[in-house]
């Protein structure tokens, strides 16, 4: 039986993020859904309105034996732009700001020192945005935003958005995609 470490991530549009992380070894399960806003169970066009402070995002259930939480960062901060405040390219609005909501006190330490470091480099050349807060208030997202990569991979959203992060993660992380993937 595996150990289990569950991290939820806000990326932008929660298709690209999920697109992403199932085909990551070591990720056993990746769910799209709001979390860390006032609304309680709020609908897809709810959090669009950016009334509920939600933001989208995918949680990851992972083995830390198989994928340390550091691998699973670096592969985070490498899709998206953590330097963008409320939006991600042409997807603009609170709802898709840049965040990382832990499950633990040592999981947020752990993730506050990755951008730490990150901005001693400096890796982006201008102040990595992303929120790092616990986990409060997680809801599923709707039956059909889960796998909408899978289930959808002509759409144009998702050739135009999804696909190229997917081809980066398996050009930059080769070795930590899944071969059943």
């Amino acid at each position: 039986m595996p150990s289990l470490a569950t991290l939820v991530l806000g990326g932008g549009c929660f298709w690209c993020t999920e697109a992403v992380f199932v085909r990551v070894k070591g990720v056993l399960d990746v769910e799209s859904g709001y979390c860390n806003g006032q609304a309680e169970r709020p609908s897809y066009e709810q959090v669009c309105s950016g009334e509920t402070g939600c933001v989208e995002v995918v949680k990851l259930d992972f083995d830390p034996e198989v994928i340390p939480l550091q691998q699973i960062l670096a592969i985070f901060f490498a899709i998206h732009d953590p330097t963008q405040l409320n939006r991600q390219g042409h997807d603009v609005g609170s709802q898709y700001r840049s965040g990382v909501y832990c499950t633990s006190p040592e999981q947020q330490a752990q993730v506050r020192a990755f951008i730490a470091e990150l901005e001693r480099e400096p890796a982006f050349g201008r102040p990595i945005v992303t929120e790092v807060k616990p986990l409060a208030d997680y809801w599923p997202a709707e039956a059909y935003h889960q796998d909408f990569f899978e289930r959808n991979p002509y759409q144009g959203y998702c050739q135009a958005v999804a696909a190229p992060k997917v081809a980066k993660l398996q050009r930059a992380f080769a070795d930590w995609v899944r071969t059943d993937a």
